[in-house]
């Protein structure tokens, strides 16, 4: 593991630990504004410091952690665990995804009564 002295990068942090699959996604989320430091926005060059609680959005989902341990390689899951407190709450369950439209492909265009189930799914009137 490789503990750093000083400050790390806040894109490189969450692609260190987990939070995000690549570099690449941790720093397009940062200039998205889907990160956030301590509650303000945060840049994917800004520092991060033990003790600092960063807040990650995703798919209407957001982790909540707070820094422990400053690294620069990706780890393990479990050493990467080590290096975060998670203060997330539960992510809800799959099975109450709200509930989807389809239709066959090539089946034309919707019927009256199709077009306005589909407008209530929406939220429609």
């Amino acid at each position: 593991m490789a503990e750093e002295q000083g400050s790390v990068r806040v894109d490189v942090w969450i692609w260190s630990v987990r939070l995000a699959r690549t570099r690449a996604l941790a720093a397009a989320a940062c200039k998205a504004g889907h990160v956030r430091v301590n509650g303000e926005r945060a840049k994917p060059a800004q520092t991060l410091r033990p003790g600092d609680e960063v807040r990650v959005r995703e798919e209407g989902y957001e982790r909540v952690v707070v820094v422990t341990k400053l690294i620069r390689k990706r780890v393990g899951a479990p050493v990467a665990a080590e290096c975060l407190v998670d203060n997330s709450t539960p992510r809800p369950p799959r099975e109450f995804v709200a509930p989807t439209f389809e239709r066959d492909r090539g089946a034309g265009r919707p019927t009256k009564r199709e077009r306005r189930d589909l407008d209530q799914l929406r939220g429609g009137r």
